[in-house]
């Protein structure tokens, strides 16, 4: 008994070991900054060696955030924002100030409360806004899967895609079978953080608040917030509800500034921190959009925008 006992102790401190050893951090070495996944603006600070400017980042590599808002905020709008911002392309027009820096790296997007069509509708606006191909940007619904296949599905795409840069899971709490189960709740949260830094990528997420609360929901919620690098919020404007402020609720680094974006005619999403002037076209058809962030309440001249709620 004692020996089974002994034996037992040494393979359990032999893996101790060897994590120690993987997991030791020399408070010595240069280590720097994480790379930069999407960013917005650029901020300045002063080191031995003079200023420097730095792209101020939403999302690093090896991290993860979340997106939360109450139901029907747009957040999938900010999602489609986001990603065709680091596909790159012609996305400008639309992410203004909103960079990628995917450096040819491939993104992974999952659904997982959208029908087919509805899911392809969301999956199709970074492509129309970039004008890219979906070679490097694979999109998968897992609606009628249960919260261990999503699971089971996603760790298996995530291990397999080669040159991996952002993974997109919009609908994490169906990765759990319940919020507010917390051994649940850290199981999704552990994945997240393994998944982040054994692959170098970085996983957005979204999830609901409930309404009259900034808080997301339930312990997955709160435990979203402890682990993740920026915490992304989103409110109606309250001058026009077509209008999203989007704001960086916390981050681990420097806070990146508040923007807004709006709809425009053809159902896209575009940033409104700064006039906008573009001719879209899409499928053939042309709209002209001008907006600026501080105008006047709902008039004559918003007619161009359209308040959808995906």
């Amino acid at each position: 008994m004692f020996r089974e006992f002994d034996e037992k102790q040494e393979e359990q401190d032999l893996r101790s070991q060897f994590l120690l050893e993987s997991a030791y951090i020399d408070p010595n070495e240069e280590i720097g900054y994480p790379p930069v996944a999407i960013s917005y603006g650029e901020h300045s600070y002063k080191t031995k060696d003079g200023t420097v400017s730095y792209p101020t980042p939403i999302a690093t590599y090896g991290n993860f955030s979340f997106i939360a808002a109450p139901p029907k905020h747009k957040k999938t709008f900010l999602v489609s924002l986001l990603s065709a911002a680091y596909l790159g392309g012609g996305s400008k027009k639309f992410a203004g100030g909103i960079k990628g820096h995917r450096d040819g790296k491939c993104i992974l997007h999952f659904d997982t409360e959208q029908g087919k069509f509805h899911a392809q509708k969301v999956f199709r606006r970074p492509l129309d806004m970039s004008g890219l191909d979906n070679q490097c940007y694979r999109t998968y619904g897992l609606r009628r899967s249960s919260y261990k296949e999503r699971l089971n599905a996603i760790d298996f795409a995530i291990r397999t895609t080669d040159n991996l840069g952002l993974v997109i899971i919009d609908g994490i709490a169906d990765l759990c079978s319940d919020v507010n189960n917390i051994d649940e709740a850290n199981a999704v949260v552990q994945h997240l953080m393994r998944w982040t830094e054994v692959y170098d990528c970085h996983i957005i997420t979204v999830i609901h608040m409930n309404w009259g609360s900034n808080k997301p929901t339930g312990h997955l919620g709160s435990a979203l917030q402890k682990k993740c690098e920026t915490e992304i919020h989103l409110e109606k404007n309250e001058f026009d509800n077509s209008i999203v402020n989007v704001k960086c609720k916390s981050s681990r680094g420097r806070a990146f500034d508040s923007f807004s974006f709006f709809i425009n005619s053809v159902g896209l999403p575009g940033i409104s921190d700064k006039d906008i002037d573009v001719l879209d076209i899409i499928n053939g058809s042309k709209a002209k959009h001008t907006y600026k962030t501080n105008a006047a309440p709902v008039g004559q001249g918003y007619q161009t925008r359209q308040n959808l709620s995906a």
